[in-house]
């Protein structure tokens, strides 16, 4: 398996994207050259550099990782959620067009 390096000249990383005052830490980490290719690419079809690209979606993880965090906080407090409670969180993503992921993995 081939591994690039986001520091590697082929990766295009920059920090030049980044406004005036935002402290950025560089960092050195390995993909795995599919992964690497499709982020690259996806970064180029946002108009974004790898590591803009890079730092969006790690937020979007973590906010995902957030909300896992308090649903299982809530259930261990009150029980698991009930098909009707779930139901009723889905009527409301629709209401507010935000797509639910799909195949989630549930906090334990």
């Amino acid at each position: 398996m081939d591994i690039i390096s986001i520091q590697d000249p082929r990766a295009g990383v920059g920090i030049g994207c980044y406004h005036r005052g935002v402290s950025v830490q560089k960092l050195s980490i390995a993909l795995e050259e599919p992964v690497a290719r499709a982020a690259r690419e996806a970064a180029r079809r946002r108009g974004l550099s790898l590591s803009a690209w890079l730092t969006q979606a790690s937020r979007e993880a973590l906010a995902i990782e957030d909300g896992l965090a308090a649903v299982a906080e809530w259930e261990a407090e009150h029980g698991s959620m009930s098909p009707e409670d779930l139901a009723a969180a889905d009527a409301v993503l629709d209401a507010a067009s935000i797509p639910r992921a799909v195949n989630v993995p549930r906090a334990t």
